[in-house]
């Protein structure tokens, strides 16, 4: 009985190993093709198209292209940073301050604030788009100061994310912050000192999150700087390069731009997964 249920757990081990390594071809094909796709060059036979996904001739020329005078790749890419950094930076600094004092603090109209913005955070944000466009167009905030305009949309909206990192806070006991109190603590020393420091995971959490929204934002980042191309981000100006009657031509640079698009993200999430894991489950765990 004991050799039959080995060799039955054996053979669903397998067939579940089979299985994962297929899902994990079918998914890491389309990258795989993109990395390849970057390496080759543009200027192949046929106007560039092509029937195979192995580059026969492997070149540097589409990375070159993006660097050149022949693009404002750099400052596309330069503004989707500066654009993901301030919101991080603002968005995580707002989400902690807010999660921290719905946690924590007790006061008139906690519960029903709490539920609106849960209620609130159900409608999708592109339902505000119209307004927040013409909004941001009465401060001069669309085109040539999208920047600054998608900056203020994203950190605006912030507190309504607090629902994880609360979470999160809840399970840190209140007797530190009573025994902190009893010893004269301000609420502003308890954050600082006591709860920031111990809190690392839901920390990384919140700023990963906050990071990939600028970062990958494509619908309200070419409604906000439509027709102005030095406020573009990749996103949407990479968009645009595959809209081209050259799209052949510029599909290989489409791809060596995706791929320096994708490295910080991925490398972000290779060093920081362990936090990034333990924020998630740590946050879920009470709301």
């Amino acid at each position: 009985m004991n050799k039959s249920y080995k060799t039955k757990r054996t053979i669903g081990n397998v067939i579940a190993y089979i299985v994962l390594i297929l899902i994990s071809i079918i998914w890491l094909f389309p990258f795989v093709g993109l990395v390849l796709q970057s390496f080759r060059s543009y200027a192949t036979e046929y106007g560039g198209m092509v029937d195979y996904l192995l580059p026969k001739a492997f070149s540097l020329d589409n990375y070159k292209f993006l660097f050149s005078g022949e693009t404002n790749y750099v400052r596309w890419y330069s503004n989707t940073l500066i654009i993901a950094f301030f919101v991080t930076a603002f968005q995580t600094v707002i989400i902690l301050c807010v999660s921290y004092a719905l946690s924590r603090m007790r006061f008139a109209g906690r519960e029903l604030l709490m539920r609106f913005w849960l209620i609130l955070g159900l409608f999708p944000g592109f339902l505000t788009m119209i307004c927040l466009y013409f909004l941001l167009k009465q401060f001069g905030l669309t085109q040539a100061g999208a920047i600054p305009g998608l900056i203020l949309v994203s950190v605006a909206s912030s507190g309504m994310g607090y629902y994880v990192c609360k979470g999160y806070f809840d399970t840190i006991p209140k007797a530190l912050d009573e025994a902190a109190r009893i010893d004269g603590a301000t609420r502003a020393r308890i954050f600082l000192t006591m709860i920031i420091p111990m809190s690392k995971p839901i920390i990384i959490y919140t700023a990963l999150v906050a990071f990939m929204a600028p970062w990958c934002d494509y619908v309200f980042a070419s409604y906000v700087a439509f027709g102005h191309d030095q406020s573009y981000n990749v996103a949407v100006a990479m968009t645009r390069w595959v809209w081209t009657n050259d799209y052949q031509g510029y599909f290989t640079r489409f791809c060596a731009g995706g791929v320096l698009i994708a490295i910080p993200v991925t490398l972000l999430f290779m060093f920081l997964q362990k936090y990034y894991v333990e924020g998630v489950t740590g946050g879920a765990v009470k709301g």
